[in-house]
């Protein structure tokens, strides 16, 4: 099974999206195989070729460590005995509900699983940034514990983060895996994304800009939580831009660009020239839309005493 030198990884920025179905021609990898699952590549990676070869039909990818092989035999040999398959996911817990958790694993201190994982999820994003330094980076893994009691949970998503980002971006790069997309789960990853940025007591967002894709599922996440918080608060009938960044912990230019898919600024301005949300206007646009109102990432589902980048659990 292959790993990683420690320098080499693959990150892609910001959001994960195909383009009108079509696979790139130079993909050097066609198709994985992940744990029990089949299907295709979009996006070339950066596998060593000396231990992937330059282009392959197909890759197979531990579904618990993401360490790697072109041949069979020693992948099901290395999935039979991978720690992986007895133990939780790398990091710690940070949330969970219903049959979904999310893990929050250091770079620094898992740096070959951040650079395993990097490097399959750069099979489904289409770079923007390569990054070749893990270390700087937290990872948020989305887990899928199935109903049934023989079923082992397995990874699904994550979404990666900068330990420190002077733009204050709370997201990177996010990415559900193919299998599992169209299911409503990237909103969970971006919800813990804004809780992270609550947590830090800093206004953020994702990094930018952002696809054509990436940013049609933004805004519906944008929108959706503007409406709960607008809708949400008591007594005041119009509220500032300014106002309702604050309450959503969003910076006021991706609140602008939803209020305004929304139709919902009021006509006027205040006297200090900033635009105005009418409550009643966002309340029709909800009924509309049919919204739900309730939160992707569930405040309930956050486990007490977990701040961001604390220690591991033991």
């Amino acid at each position: 099974m292959g790993s990683l030198p420690p320098t080499a990884n693959g990150l892609a920025s910001p959001l994960a999206v195909q383009r009108n179905g079509e696979k790139p021609a130079d993909r050097n990898i066609k198709e994985v195989v992940l744990g029990d699952v089949q299907f295709d590549t979009w996006y070339p990676s950066f596998y060593p070729e000396e231990l992937v070869g330059r282009e392959i039909d197909r890759l197979y990818v531990c579904q618990w460590c993401f360490k790697y092989s072109k041949d069979r035999t020693p992948y099901v040999s290395h999935t039979q005995t991978c720690p992986g398959q007895h133990t939780p996911p790398p990091g710690k817990k940070i949330y969970t509900r219903s049959l979904h958790s999310i893990y929050e694993v250091d770079g620094e201190e898992h740096q070959l699983f951040a650079q395993s994982l990097s490097l399959f999820a750069k099979l489904f994003l289409d770079n923007k940034s390569i990054f070749y330094d893990v270390t700087s980076f937290n990872y948020y893994l989305l887990v899928h514990t199935p109903p049934s009691l023989t079923a082992k949970p397995r990874i699904i998503g994550f979404f990666s983060k900068e330990k420190m980002s002077w733009d204050n971006n709370n997201l990177a790069c996010i990415l559900v895996f193919p299998p599992w997309q169209r299911k409503g789960l990237g909103k969970i990853l971006m919800g813990v994304s804004y809780e992270l940025s609550r947590r830090e007591d800093r206004i953020g967002g994702p990094e930018k800009p952002l696809s054509e894709l990436g940013r049609k599922g933004y805004m519906q996440f944008w929108q959706a939580r503007v409406a709960r918080t607008v809708l949400g608060l008591k007594a005041k009938n119009t509220l500032s831009v300014g106002d309702v960044a604050e309450r959503c912990w969003m910076l006021p230019e991706d609140v602008v660009a939803a209020l305004k898919e929304m139709a919902v600024l009021g006509p006027r301005k205040r006297a200090d020239g900033s635009a105005v949300v009418s409550k009643a206007r966002v309340r029709e646009w909800v009924g509309r839309n049919s919204v739900d109102a309730s939160p992707p990432a569930s405040e309930e589902g956050f486990l007490e005493l977990w701040e961001p980048g604390g220690e591991d659990e033991e």
